[in-house]
């Protein structure tokens, strides 16, 4: 019975076992026989505990989360050009019809010294309304000077080839990749980065932007102030100069979300120019019946499309592309920059494939052919 009794007790607290064992050990023997302390978690009046020898330094702040309600300084960058999302795949010479949100600075509130017009933050005037965002014509003229002080002396054929050399993909893994949105101005930073460890860096371009390499390449070189020192397809080689100080490199301000693209005009009319209702049917009928000019690949490299559409408007007046598993923007895209480049008249994009035509008066270029690009 008295087993049974004992078992069903409740097992005593911790905070009973320690004071038991506190109590005992300060009145035994133990501690003056072997000079026995107990540490200051057992000892029964923790104010007397040793204090803390490192008391005198200065203690750390706590941790206090950033908040909306404090003063930021904003970031002043001396970049002779516009700030926008994509230098590629946006052009200031189009204007749009209009925004799809409010003006909000993807840099963040007050922290750029810039103005942001729902498309670009202007270099010249932060308190421009306009939604146009043209450029300033002093700009270009302050990037080729600051441009051809970074770049010094032009590089002998033994720099280049060893520049060249360094960067291949068996020597040296790093690599920038140029995707659907071009050259993004957080891209800019990147690049800055990779020129901290080496004088010039491989950059892979897939996607969209590779239809206008042309346009990639000069977009690099106006920005970055570096030079192209070799480009097989899309992997270019960006070398930063011979004067380029790392710890003198601009200042550029990273964009903290990706902005609303604005609302631009109809790419493709319920008439083509020229034509009527019917005839516009009809010839969107015909151009998803032509056989199909290639088949697009996800994420490829499209360098050699152009120059195949103008050589297939010597035979065809009209040409299907087929884009199927592509995004619907970026066939847009694709579609729209054909018809700067070609130059062609956009017919349809129905059923993820992209019908143009050559017009009526199509004149081939001398120099657009396949074989001689």
């Amino acid at each position: 019975m008295t087993l049974t009794r004992l078992s069903r007790q409740k097992p005593p607290s911790l905070f009973i076992t320690v004071r038991f064992l506190t109590r005992h050990l300060s009145t035994s023997k133990l501690r003056d026989h072997y000079s026995f302390q107990p540490p200051p978690s057992l000892s029964l009046d923790p104010q007397k505990s040793k204090s803390n020898p490192n008391s005198h330094k200065k203690q750390k702040p706590k941790y206090r989360p950033p908040s909306s309600l404090d003063q930021i300084k904003p970031i002043y960058s001396d970049l002779p050009f516009d700030f926008r999302f994509s230098y590629t795949e946006s052009s200031p010479t189009v204007r749009p019809i209009g925004l799809r949100e409010p003006k909000y600075s993807p840099f963040g509130p007050g922290r750029l010294d810039r103005e942001w017009t729902g498309v670009c933050a202007p270099a010249v005037d932060p308190k421009v309304k306009s939604l146009e965002g043209t450029e300033d014509p002093n700009l270009e003229a302050k990037r080729k000077l600051l441009r051809g002080r970074i770049q010094g002396a032009p590089l002998t054929e033994a720099e280049r080839k060893f520049l060249v050399e360094k960067c291949q993909r068996n020597r040296n893994k790093r690599q920038i990749n140029l995707g659907r949105d071009g050259l993004t101005h957080n891209m800019l930073n990147d690049i800055h980065n990779h020129w901290k460890f080496a004088e010039a860096v491989r950059i892979k371009c897939l996607g969209v932007p590779t239809v206008d390499m042309k346009n990639v390449c000069k977009q690099l070189e106006d920005k970055t102030f570096g030079k192209i020192i070799q480009r097989h397809g899309g992997t270019l080689i960006l070398y930063r100069g011979r004067n380029y100080n790392r710890k003198k490199r601009p200042v550029i301000p990273l964009m903290l979300w990706k902005p609303q693209e604005p609302v631009y005009p109809r790419l493709i009319k319920t008439t083509i120019d020229g034509l009527s209702i019917e005839e516009t049917k009809e010839m969107r009928k015909r151009g998803l019946a032509v056989p199909a000019l290639t088949k697009l690949a996800k994420n490829g490299y499209y360098g050699s499309l152009v120059p195949m559409v103008r050589d297939a408007f010597v035979v065809s007046e009209l040409v299907r592309i087929d884009c199927t598993g592509f995004e619907r923007s970026d066939y847009k895209k694709i579609g729209c920059k054909l018809r700067d480049l070609v130059p062609c008249i956009l017919v349809t994009f129905e059923k993820e494939q992209i019908v143009i035509w050559r017009g009526q008066d199509y004149k081939p270029p001398e120099d657009g052919h396949f074989f001689t690009d």
